[in-house]
């Protein structure tokens, strides 16, 4: 069973804002738990998007208020990326790359974690959604100019989308969601690229950076495994080809393979590992916290 708030969880000066997650997720919970026939509820697990950056009071206030507020035993506070690894690859080893408006991987040899990227669309995120319709802007841009490496065919698009191209500044630089807008432009740059040689080869770049990310996160021994997640992959050709591509040059010892679930679906086998003292995946106080009575020694 799932529920969705279309509420955003606020971010302010202590990083994400625990007591608004818990307004937003104890209703839900309660909901859904009476909806299923589950009379007590063991484990909880928190799958949060910027909680390796942003997670200190998540980490300092959340188990104890799940704990008290839900009866549970076991809390487990994640970065996303680790539920998207979790629901990809289980408990084996090797790298998930992460590709939305953003992009992340992480990788496990299961005794570490190491990441790569996820800094944010201004310093990284390189390949990601925002970084794909950032770079095809700026084709359209440069054809508007006459600049070399421009891209009529973006400038097009462009015009389509947002307006004239004066205006694009003062359309993007305020928008507080400005990582979501440049990444709308993403399917444009895919569907120019059959076509016109710029946006091919800005879906080229975007997969190189991809591929160099995971082979930063991947275990560079033993047989590892890659997967990909993420709404950015439903770009389709030629990017996944060219994906595809980078990922057997730079990191030719891995096993590509399909994810086998979503990050939602990863958290849910972590809470069944964790209910069942099953769970392999290290601990991480910035991506994998675990408190309560199914903690994994370490």
């Amino acid at each position: 069973m799932e529920g969705r708030s279309a509420e955003p969880v606020r971010t302010g000066e202590r990083g994400i804002d625990p007591a608004h997650l818990l307004e937003l997720v104890l209703p839900l919970a309660r909901t859904l738990a009476a909806e299923a026939g589950v009379d007590e509820l063991t484990t909880v697990v928190v799958g949060a998007a910027g909680f390796a950056t942003l997670g200190d009071a998540l980490r300092a206030e959340l188990p104890d208020a799940l704990t008290e507020a839900l009866d549970v035993r076991t809390v487990a506070l994640a970065a996303d990326a680790v539920t998207a690894y979790i629901g990809a690859l289980g408990p084996r080893p090797g790298a998930v790359l992460a590709a939305g408006t953003g992009l992340i991987a992480i990788g496990t040899d299961l005794t570490t974690w190491r990441r790569a990227d996820g800094w944010g669309h201004l310093l990284g995120d390189c390949g990601g959604g925002a970084w794909i319709g950032r770079a095809g802007l700026e084709a359209a841009l440069r054809a508007y100019d006459g600049r070399a490496g421009g891209s009529v065919p973006l400038l097009e698009r462009a015009r389509e989308r947002f307006g004239q191209p004066p205006e694009l500044p003062g359309l993007i630089y305020p928008r507080p969601d400005r990582a979501a807008l440049l990444a709308s432009f993403a399917p444009d740059v895919a569907a120019c690229a059959p076509h016109d040689p710029v946006a091919t080869g800005i879906l080229r770049a975007a997969a190189r950076h991809m591929a160099e990310s995971v082979a930063a996160a991947c275990p560079a021994s033993g047989m590892p495994e890659v997967a990909c997640t993420g709404g950015l992959l439903n770009l389709a050709e030629p990017l996944l080809t060219f994906l595809h591509e980078e990922l057997t040059r730079q990191i030719p010892h891995a096993r590509q393979t399909v994810a086998e679930g979503d990050p939602l679906h990863g958290c849910v086998r972590l809470a069944v590992a964790l209910a069942s003292g099953n769970a392999v995946w290290p601990e991480d106080p910035h991506l994998l916290h675990v408190n309560g009575a199914h903690k994994r020694p370490t």
